[in-house]
């Protein structure tokens, strides 16, 4: 069981990485970009390939970044030079992003497992500093060796590459151009009575989500150990259902408290994920069904709650007012 959730707790740190991408574009910018399903694969189809021709996998991962930013920036110019339909071009983009993808690879699955890896070469310097046997040992001897992972290698080095993205974010939605992409998505009609370039910052906006989304992919390939056609499929679920889950636990008063909520949301989502594989009644085809459920629970469940609320309060405010009624009557 700690296995499951360990790994969970690693995955959830990797597509937290998509998750602030997807948050960028559907809650920043308000715009339902569907170019996701297609972008995490193309991180992951460009990294893999770029990783199997000899190519270093930090350099192949980060050229995966520029692809991916490449085609939130062609979704950006369908919607705002093309006037299309901001879900249609973003259907549009995915559509066309799976031939380029299959294009990419040459084939639908490119294996990395004989190959050198952003992880694999973590884990080997890792080893060097003698972390995770200083660690092992110490879980011995308070009693609980039933619960060391192989390696932390994963969970740190993605935890700081996750904190230092979200720092990124953060900073950059604070910056003028960030201030910017924020009021299209709040206003665009006051922002363009400033005379700003809304196209422009659409264009900017949905290529530095997708750039996100296309990271992650790149990092799921390699940490799954193959890049494969179809395994953006239900991404942008995904991606909302952590943005949602980490928005009911967390809250969005602020930016900073926003992009923690994704990544919490993120991690929860994988761990709920693992919980309910583990129930003999699923099976791992039911994986998209989890989600979708999750989703709906995330949804529905805020809102139930809220009504809750409300009537507490409406039957609060009416037995103060019999209760001041009925003081008036006595006096």
């Amino acid at each position: 069981m700690f296995t499951a959730l360990f790994g969970s707790v690693e995955s959830g740190l990797i597509y937290a990485i998509m998750a602030l991408g997807v948050y960028l574009s559907f809650r920043i910018l308000d715009f339902p970009d569907l170019t996701v399903d297609g972008s995490f694969v193309t991180g992951a189809a460009v990294s893999a390939v770029l990783i199997v021709n000899g190519v270093n996998p930090f350099l192949a991962t980060l050229v995966a970044l520029v692809v991916g930013f490449l085609a939130g920036c062609i979704t950006g110019v369908l919607h705002t030079k093309g006037n299309i339909n901001p879900l249609l071009s973003g259907i549009l983009m995915m559509i066309a992003l799976y031939s380029i993808n299959l294009r990419i690879m040459g084939k639908s699955n490119v294996p990395l497992l004989q190959e050198e890896t952003v992880f694999t070469q973590l884990l080997e310097g890792w080893n060097k500093l003698g972390i995770d046997a200083g660690l092992k040992s110490l879980f011995i001897s308070i009693g609980l060796e039933g619960f060391v992972p192989k390696t932390w290698s994963v969970v740190i080095t993605m935890l700081i590459m996750i904190l230092v993205i979200k720092y990124l974010l953060d900073y950059f939605l604070k910056t003028e151009l960030g201030l910017a992409i924020r009021a299209v998505g709040d206003n665009q009609n006051m922002i363009t009575s400033f005379s700003a370039n809304t196209d422009m910052l659409k264009i900017v906006g949905l290529g530095l989500s997708n750039a996100l989304v296309a990271f992650s992919g790149a990092f799921i390939a390699q940490y799954n150990g193959f890049s494969d056609v179809g395994m953006g499929i239900g991404m942008i679920i995904i991606g909302l259902a952590s943005v949602i889950i980490g928005e009911a636990l967390v809250g969005t008063k602020t930016i900073v408290r926003a992009t923690i909520a994704v990544i919490i949301g993120a991690i929860v989502y994988r761990i709920i994920v693992a919980m309910a594989l583990r129930v003999n009644f699923f099976e791992t085809g039911d994986m998209k069904l989890i989600t979708a459920c999750i989703v709906i629970g995330a949804l529905v469940i805020p809102q139930i709650i809220d009504k809750q609320k409300d009537k507490r309060k409406k039957s609060l405010r009416r037995k103060r007012g019999a209760n001041i009624a009925t003081t008036k009557a006595n006096i």
